[in-house]
């Protein structure tokens, strides 16, 4: 009897893996296959079979997305993992915060648990191989039984999340499935893959701003807290074929070096496992730096992120890349090896077969290394988790404050609110001083609110309420500066315009932790609910992220608008329609010539002389138009204003600015500066213009930059004194109508409380009741 129960135990990993489903049975194609793409109830209903037909998994949904699609998480383990994931749910809640535990409990805590990896893919859904590897990777992990994926389950809890942007597998899937065949095969969908953020649903991992996110930080970063994030990308076609950290410097300087050092001993390990596997074309060290939090949340939670960018095709259509193509990127060039590109690509054919088969390999190579190197991965989690609690006691952080502070402010409480929202959400412990106290050689009001840098999260508040110092680095020694990857500044206190300082000290002055802060409604008044003031915003087949942004924030301002596109303004008689007519960044090229890729007919063509000449009528006769950033280049062109812009045609080594805060100087008295109560006036400057005017009747400078010194306050900038006395906003007066001229975006990833007023003011009837135009000046 014994014996035959333990023949039959023995049987039952090969029964259970003849029992798992493989993506072929359920979606009926191999996933990798040429011009093959899923549409998310596909996704799902794999991932369901596989739930029904394993103890090793179980699938979650954690809620439903932007436009209403399931959004899910797979917990993948052994089956005795599985059967207990509160207990190691538990177990993970000891080992995040070491306050409350001795150090023996954290010891049994750590020798029980597993190491958590968390998965994630697709949140840009052109790169298709992340709606794809998924199923490949689960069917592994599930039904595998080589010793490798044996081992997995048993030191690992893999919580896998198919797509982080769901929707953008349908929205991208079935443009490209109707593309088939057609001249424009494998090109971008002419529309945003993420309803309202497009590619920025991957800058959103600090403001919280989009559905999806939110899921993520709050079912699954705040409850499983796990040591290692595998975050899997695709890249252009014609570099290196993967890239996995380390990163480019720099690195973000509160992160804890512990982290660093595990990124790039796990980035190494896994390049050892794929470079000794045969798959070439590797590289580490280039293009991609651990600076904005905007994409790592998991750097200020404990956690590393290892991003991995594979080489892409045309969507799901195979391409064909010669060697003498291939181009270098920072530190690596895909022709020569060297340190951090040891294996040379050829050249030649690539399919979304070789991008699934990278990402697969790669994820497989990290989960191996996590499982193989548990007690290390939560023995360094424990301790930056020690590190975080001691604050500026700990090593390499002598020079942190204590305490930051935010005064009461009454007439910002709506951004404070905000802030406090988002630093809450990120696990920060903020409390609330009830009388008046002293600090710092400063004086605080009753209702301040305290925060202490020693306590888990302190880095993530640290991080996003102080000004960022970028460093000036050069691509060699006395060469010329090294351009930033992404934006460099992410100042809370600038952005959404509220006081803060930093105490060097602890604070002593009685304080109560505070409660979870609800959302205030925003509100813009004479805006909100009020259909009597028609607003369209400007989208082009050309997808620009900031037109959904600016339709993100109307939405949360309950702002009524419409979206227009090309052939509406071609189209003419705008004034019957409209009031005010937005738009939204993009350069002057693609809103009037449009889309540069083929596409059918319908979709072809921009704005065009005929809608530069309804726009022209629409202000004459009395309209506002209001231009952001690049598409105040459009704006100046096609309505012959008489503004320049005093920036077009510098080289980027003359000037240079990616993504900066900068100080401003407002003309108080003029209607679009009505409101405007942040204590320090700033601009969101992304690689925008700045504006000289060449006919002060007609145009009135709103703000401008000082006319002395450097106009940084938080960020990177090269050329500054370009700036110097230039203006930042102008108002245009043209027949009966206004053109406000943004030279930055004043709606910057609905973050920019600070200069939301500026925008709902340009939208309001300027010269209309109780909005005066005042007389033009030349300041």
């Amino acid at each position: 009897m014994n014996l035959r129960l333990l023949a039959a135990l023995a049987a039952l990993p090969t029964a259970l893996a003849a029992q798992i489903p493989t993506p072929a049975s359920v979606i009926g194609w191999d996933p990798g296959t040429d011009r093959k793409l899923p549409e998310w109830k596909q996704v799902v209903a794999y991932f369901q079979a596989l739930d029904a037909a394993s103890p090793r998994i179980t699938v979650k949904t954690l809620g439903k997305t932007t436009l209403g699609r399931p959004f899910l998480a797979a917990f993948i383990g052994d089956s005795a993992t599985i059967a207990n994931l509160p207990r190691y749910q538990e177990l993970q809640r000891t080992l995040s915060d070491p306050r409350f535990h001795s150090a023996d409990e954290i010891r049994r805590a750590a020798a029980d648990d597993k190491v958590v990896v968390l998965v994630t893919s697709g949140i840009h859904s052109t790169e298709v191989g992340g709606n794809l590897t998924p199923m490949k990777l689960a069917e592994r992990l599930v039904g595998g039984e080589d010793e490798e994926a044996r081992a997995i389950r048993r030191n690992a809890l893999t919580i896998l999340v198919p797509s982080l942007n769901p929707d953008g597998v349908d929205i991208v899937g079935d443009w490209y499935r109707s593309s088939l065949g057609t001249a424009w095969e494998g090109t971008q969908p002419p529309q945003l893959y993420h309803y309202y953020t497009g590619h920025d649903d991957n800058r959103d991992w600090y403001a919280f701003t989009q559905a999806e996110t939110r899921m993520v930080i709050d079912s699954l970063y705040n409850q499983w807290h796990p040591q290692i994030v595998n975050d899997i990308h695709q890249q252009g076609a014609n570099g290196t074929r993967i890239f996995i950290p380390p990163y480019m410097d720099p690195i973000e300087p509160n992160i804890d070096p512990i982290l660093m050092a595990g990124v790039a001993q796990m980035g190494k390990a896994m390049t050892w496992r794929l470079t000794a596997q045969g798959f070439v074309g590797v590289a580490n060290n280039t293009s991609y730096d651990a600076w904005t939090p905007a994409r790592a949340y998991q750097h200020y939670h404990g956690a590393i992120r290892i991003l991995t960018e594979t080489a892409s095709a045309a969507l799901a259509s195979p391409i064909d890349v010669p060697f003498e193509s291939l181009r270098p990127g920072y530190n690596v060039d895909p022709k020569e090896t060297g340190v951090d590109f040891l294996t040379k690509w050829p050249g030649g054919h690539w399919t979304v077969g070789d991008i699934v088969r990278y990402q697969t390999a790669a994820s497989m190579a990290l989960l191996a290394e996590a499982a193989g190197d548990r007690d290390e991965w939560l023995a360094s989690y424990v301790q930056v988790q020690k590190n975080a609690v001691a604050g500026n006691t700990a090593a390499g952080r002598t020079d942190w404050p204590a305490t930051i502070v935010i005064p009461a402010q009454p007439v910002r409480d709506t951004a404070v609110n905000a802030a406090v929202r988002i630093l809450q959400r990120g696990q920060v412990e903020v409390r609330r001083a009830p009388a008046a106290f002293s600090a710092g050689g400063r004086s605080f009001p009753a209702g301040s609110l305290v925060i202490y840098t020693a306590q888990p999260y302190g880095a993530f508040a640290k991080t996003l309420l102080e000004p960022q110092h970028y460093p000036n680095l050069r691509e060699y020694p006395g060469g010329p500066p090294k351009r930033p990857y992404d934006v460099t500044a992410h100042t809370l206190p600038l952005l959404m315009g509220f006081d803060v300082a930093f105490v060097k000290d602890s604070v002593t002055a009685p304080t109560a932790l505070l409660t979870t802060q609800n959302a205030t409604p925003w509100v813009a008044r004479g805006l909100t609910d009020n259909k009597a003031r028609r607003i369209a915003v400007f989208a082009n087949y050309s997808p620009s992220m900031d037109e959904g942004w600016t339709r993100w924030l109307l939405d949360q301002y309950r702002i009524p608008f419409t979206v227009v596109h090309a052939k509406d303004l071609r189209g003419g008689s705008l004034n019957a329609k409209f009031d005010a007519i937005i738009l939204p960044e993009q350069n002057a090229r693609q809103i009037a010539n449009g889309p540069m890729n083929q596409y059918p007919d319908s979709l072809k063509g921009g704005v065009g002389k005929e809608g530069a000449a309804a726009l022209k009528s629409f202000v004459d006769a009395g309209g506002t138009l209001v231009a952001f950033n690049d598409a105040s280049d459009y704006a100046i062109e096609a309505l012959e204003l008489p503004v320049k812009n005093v920036l077009d045609g510098l080289r980027s080594t003359d000037f240079y600015a990616p993504g900066s805060i900068f100080r401003v100087e407002l003309d108080s008295a003029h209607p679009l500066a009505a409101g405007m109560t942040a204590p320090q006036p700033m601009a969101w400057f992304e690689s925008g213009p700045a504006f000289e005017v060449t006919d002060p009747s007609r145009a009135t400078v709103v703000a401008r930059y000082p006319a002395q010194g450097d106009p940084l306050l938080s960020g990177w900038l090269l050329g500054g004194s370009k700036l110097n006395g230039k203006a930042a906003l102008v108002d245009v007066r043209q027949g009966k109508g206004h053109v406000v001229l943004f030279g930055f975006r004043p709606q910057y990833r609905g973050q920019t409380m600070a200069t939301f007023p500026l925008l709902w003011n340009a939208l309001k009837p300027i010269g209309g009741s109780g909005i005066p135009v005042t007389k033009a000046a030349t300041r």
